[in-house]
């Protein structure tokens, strides 16, 4: 999702391309479609009739018309700078929004960690453009690469912060919004729907160093320059933070990925309050590639779970006597779906507490207890 500002694609032919030519003959006749004629008086009664409204659609259109005005105040348009050798300074341009922390008070920024990243340390090579033309420079920066989260902290006044929503309750086909900086253009807003939830294992970019990936997908158009800018829901709160789109050319192709709003609320308050996030973990390495065929061998006849392949020691696995060739079944009451979602299950867990693990034992289940303590801090 990071562009430079000689990165602009010709999306525009490229539609016109696939619209006007695919399955019709433009030549002759056939290819002329004539207008309804009108006299001035049914004319002049239809408009009478669009002005005075009253349709679904435009109620709907109202209703979007207002969230953009109540969303938009929020979204930030970011360029971070960094040296590259024999290329000079890089410009990388991302977006943010304006949120709070019920952890500590402040004015913050919150965006996608690989958008201001390659800037780091120095804060003046991040340049923040809020909504009224002003230009600052963040006091601190808090970044969790296993999330892809950072958090500035800004002083400026009149922000206007977004408002939390809450992210377990989309359902698949809820309308939302996308806004943010497309290829340079900030404060653009776009729509669509959630195409699909818990999205992970991507493969998408340089993803695979993050831990937590439980995607919402939206056909809203997301294109590079969106990065760490909000996905929105029908009341005008902050659903997600859209980080990736899987394209073959670069640009939108109806497939974006954003962080659900409450994985980033609970990484921000983690960050503002402890300078890191605590995670929890097991301590095992997960098959990745678990088939029909494994689970059959393993006495079990349908895909579930997540199969362990090695238990590391003294962890919390380890502790609690998991094996090679469990298969993870429930986590403290969850079905798990394969790896990954075990994987940010676990590591979205309180540590400190008992976790209550079903494992896939030897043809039978086996209910086990696990302490679950602090994941070790990356290198």
């Amino acid at each position: 999702m990071k562009m430079t500002r000689s990165t602009l694609l010709c999306c525009f032919g490229i539609a016109l391309g696939f619209g006007l030519g695919a399955g019709l003959n433009m030549h002759g006749p056939a290819a002329t479609v004539q207008a309804e004629s009108l006299t001035a008086g049914e004319t002049e009664e239809l408009y009478r009739e669009l002005d005075a409204g009253g349709s679904s659609l435009s109620d709907t259109s109202k209703v979007l018309s207002k969230i953009a005005r109540v969303v938009m105040p929020s979204v930030v348009h970011i360029n971070s700078f960094r040296k590259v050798a024999g290329r000079g300074r890089v410009e990388e341009t991302g977006s943010g929004v304006v949120m709070t922390s019920r952890k500590r008070p402040g004015q913050y920024i919150v965006t996608n960690r690989h958008v201001i990243n390659d800037a780091l340390p120095n804060l003046d090579s991040i340049a923040i453009h809020l909504p009224d033309g002003r230009v600052i420079n963040p006091r601190k920066v808090w970044n969790d690469p296993y999330s892809d989260i950072a958090v500035m902290e800004v002083e400026a006044r009149n922000l206007e912060p977004l408002r939390w929503g809450n992210s377990d309750e989309l359902n698949i086909g809820n309308i939302v919004l996308a806004c943010g900086s497309p290829f340079g253009l900030s404060q653009s807003v776009t729509m669509g729907i959630v195409s699909a939830r818990g999205r992970s294992s991507l493969g998408i970019g340089n993803r695979s160093g993050v831990l937590n990936q439980d995607f919402i997908q939206t056909d809203a158009a997301i294109n590079p320059g969106n990065s760490g800018g909000p996905l929105i829901d029908l009341q005008g709160k902050l659903i997600g933070i859209n980080t990736a789109i899987a394209s073959t050319h670069g640009g939108n192709e109806g497939i974006g990925f954003s962080i659900p709003s409450n994985l980033v609320q609970r990484v921000v308050d983690h960050l503002l309050e402890y300078g890191s996030v605590k995670r929890a973990y097991l301590g095992v390495k997960l098959d990745s590639e678990f088939d029909y065929e494994a689970a059959v061998e393993l006495l079990l006849y349908r895909v579930r779970g997540a199969r362990i392949l090695e238990v590391y020691p003294n962890t919390p696995a380890a502790k609690a006597d998991l094996r090679y060739n469990d298969i993870i079944l429930e986590f403290n009451g969850t079905e798990v779906l394969d790896e990954s979602h075990l994987i940010n299950k676990v590591s979205l867990s309180d540590t400190g507490n008992m976790a209550e693990v079903v494992v896939w034992r030897g043809g039978r289940k086996v209910t086990i207890q696990v302490d679950l303590t602090d994941r070790p801090v990356r290198e």
